[in-house]
């Protein structure tokens, strides 16, 4: 079985790409791998700091791995909070927070529409590939549900009626965002 380094300190995110993955490959978190770092987001678009977290890690270890970098962008809101998701309200990223701050910057208005959008990027064998997962939804004025992570309780994805929070993995799984583009990594790497 591959062994591919996640980019990432965020075990629920570890946990999600696990569940995906099905044990197709043997993934390692940064402290799994002994690596005890915070990789700086420091650009204007996903891609960017999806790129700088994998090069980071692959400079560091010379070994396969990926990143991703994941926000969540409101139409009425100009794609806020986007690349920022995570730090919305600040930098002590409160998803709470940056939940408080959303909703109170979306009070009024009648458009909700949202999506969460990933991307990945890999480095397999010196070769460096970028894939996305888009999910489209929309912001309810409440939170819903206490399972999933950051704005999970207040993102309703298009067919649903629950939130991510509402959902078990397996169902929040079948509309994720992150999950797409993992299947495309899973496709690049078959």
């Amino acid at each position: 079985m591959s062994t591919l380094i996640f980019a990432t300190n965020n075990q629920n995110k570890v946990t999600e790409v696990r569940s995906i993955l099905n044990q197709k490959f043997n993934i390692l978190s940064l402290k799994e791998a002994g690596i005890d770092i915070d990789i700086p987001e420091p650009y204007d678009t996903l891609e960017d700091n999806a790129r700088e977290k994998a090069r980071v890690v692959h400079q560091l270890t010379n070994q396969n791995c990926f990143s991703e970098d994941t926000g969540l962008e409101v139409e009425t809101l100009n794609g806020e909070p986007g690349v920022k998701s995570a730090r919305y309200a600040g930098d002590s990223r409160s998803f709470e927070d940056n939940i408080d701050k959303l909703l109170a910057n979306l009070k009024g208005r009648e458009n909700r529409k949202a999506q969460f959008r990933t991307v990945i990027c890999i480095i397999i064998d010196g070769q460096e590939k970028i894939f996305d997962g888009i999910c489209k939804g929309s912001i309810i004025a409440a939170r819903r549900g206490s399972a999933g992570f950051g704005y999970d309780s207040i993102f309703i994805p298009d067919g649903s009626s629950k939130t991510f929070a509402e959902m078990t993995m397996e169902e929040k799984n079948y509309f994720s965002h992150r999950k797409k583009a993992i299947e495309k990594l899973t496709v690049f790497l078959s």
